[in-house]
């Protein structure tokens, strides 16, 4: 009987006093992470309510009291970069100690499958170009690579939600993202420092899938689609989904920017002005998320793609949609601290929507990049895509002046520049020839004796030769405002 008694006694015991939770890290903290260089370091977990919390970093240590939401939160000083390895520990009732921490760069690349190919082989896909030998010179020890699974859950435990030393093991194994490595490798080489790439994409999902509610909410053209039912090439994927089980986890953990490649699922929808507001209240929402009011948003423009000659999408498209959806993505770089890589040159196949030239992708992000870091802002600034500034209309010819920031135009093959149309009062287009000099082209048609009207590249197949002086594509365009119809009427 008193055997008995005892045992409720610790059963009642145990009923009011609940054991001691160890404190705790999210999964974004691990071994061989990258820390934030030059910002507040935020670094958090959980615990049980009122446990007071040391971390210590170097030459910092800083205590926390846990709150009633079982949350600790301290933020580290501002430190320059560094490949010394340190280590950070984390102390409570347990210990923790991750060991290999650089301090550098640290940016998010996110999007759907063409920022998720990897540096391999992929079903359904032909591999990115010249991927084995890529992937053989891929020793990097200063690069940590960190990929999160879709939805969060864990299917492969050794390269998932965990920081891993880039090695051609590594990158093989993880099946990392082609464009996030590439990024990194050139701003890591350019600018010396350790970077952190953080890869959290998934295939054939739409954009809304990548933003929280608050996105939605602060835009009321917005706000209805928030309960909308979408096709998706992805089981289950709808509205803030993806935000929810693969963006929010890593909140806030500091980094430095931002690195988008998505549209192709909301352009079969034939979406056009509506994916701007729905791209600005994403970067918006991210930046507040992250509590990065100033982080740098860089996105790629979608390759050329016959999309009008598909009929297996959401809606039919006609050969102006993409061309239309060109026009928006390059509207957004209306909104501060943004970049566009323009991608017209590297599709080849014009039937694969993914185009197996990732290394140029890689680097031209990495180039807007630059002019972000401190080592390199001060300098001319880094290549990038011509666009229009200008335009000159005198009797039969029209004047576009470019803004080039790396020399004269010219033409990728040495003949005269293609893919210029004009057009007249009546608003029919016709072919225009064009003449260049320094950073600007002059335009003509004997067709047309009074031009109103110029477009540049405007054809879901477009492939134009002219070139900024370092070879990158000028951005495609069009100066008039007259109604497109980018969806094909129902037969």
């Amino acid at each position: 009987m008193n055997h008995l008694r005892n045992v409720f006694s610790i059963t009642a015991l145990l009923a009011i006093s609940p054991l001691q939770a160890e404190v705790s890290l999210p999964p974004i903290f691990s071994d061989h992470m990258v820390l934030q260089r030059n910002q507040p370091v935020r670094v958090w977990g959980k615990a049980d309510p009122g446990e007071v919390v040391t971390v210590g970093f170097k030459d910092q240590v800083l205590q926390a009291t846990t709150g009633d939401d079982a949350r600790w939160e301290v933020i580290l000083d501002p430190m320059e970069a560094s490949y010394d390895p340190a280590q950070l520990t984390v102390s409570g009732i347990n210990r923790i100690e991750l060991a290999d921490i650089l301090v550098g760069e640290v940016w998010l690349c996110s999007g759907q499958s063409n920022m998720e190919k990897p540096m391999g082989e992929q079903h359904g896909q032909l591999p990115t170009e010249n991927y084995e030998q890529e992937i053989a010179r891929a020793g990097y020890p200063g690069i940590r690579l960190f990929q999160y699974p879709h939805y969060g859950k864990v299917s492969s435990p050794d390269w998932q939600l965990k920081w891993l030393r880039c090695s051609p093991e590594s990158l093989a194994s993880s099946r990392f993202s082609a464009v996030g490595y590439y990024f990194a490798r050139k701003v890591h080489l350019e600018a010396d420092v350790p970077v952190g790439i953080i890869h959290s994409s998934f295939g054939g999902t739409m954009i809304e899938a990548w933003m929280p509610s608050s996105a939605f909410h602060r835009d009321p053209l917005l706000e209805p689609l928030l309960y909308r039912k979408y096709f998706s090439w992805v089981d289950g994927v709808q509205a803030t989904d993806l935000y929810q089980s693969m963006i929010e986890p890593m909140v806030p953990f500091t980094l430095h920017g931002f690195l988008w490649y998505q549209g192709e699922a909301n352009l079969m929808y034939s979406e056009s002005t509506i994916y701007a507001r729905k791209m600005k209240a994403l970067i918006q929402a991210w930046r507040d998320a992250f509590q990065q009011p100033g982080a740098p948003f860089l996105y790629v423009q979608l390759a050329p793609f016959n999309y009008s000659e598909w009929d297996k999408f959401p809606k039919r498209q006609t050969p102006e949609a993409l061309p239309l959806f060109w026009e928006v993505q390059t509207s957004v770089l209306a909104y501060p601290d943004t970049g566009m890589v323009v991608t017209t040159d590297l599709a080849g196949d014009a039937r694969d929507i993914h185009p197996v030239r990732k290394l140029e992708v890689g680097d031209r992000l990495a180039s807007l990049a630059l002019d972000y870091l401190p080592e390199t802002e001060k300098e001319a600034p880094h290549p990038r895509s011509p666009m229009l500034e200008k335009v000159t209309i005198r009797d039969r010819h029209i004047i576009l002046k470019f803004d080039t920031v790396d020399g004269d135009l010219k033409t990728r093959d040495g003949e005269k520049p293609d893919s210029f149309e004009i057009a007249g009062p009546d608003r029919v287009f016709h072919p225009a020839s064009a003449v260049v000099r320094k950073d600007r082209v002059q335009l003509t048609s004997p067709q047309i004796e009074h031009p109103v009207a110029v477009r540049f590249g405007w054809d879901e197949t477009a492939n134009p030769n002219l070139v900024s002086a370092t070879g990158l594509p000028v951005t495609p365009f069009r100066t008039d405002n007259w109604p497109i119809q980018n969806e094909k009427a129902t037969p």
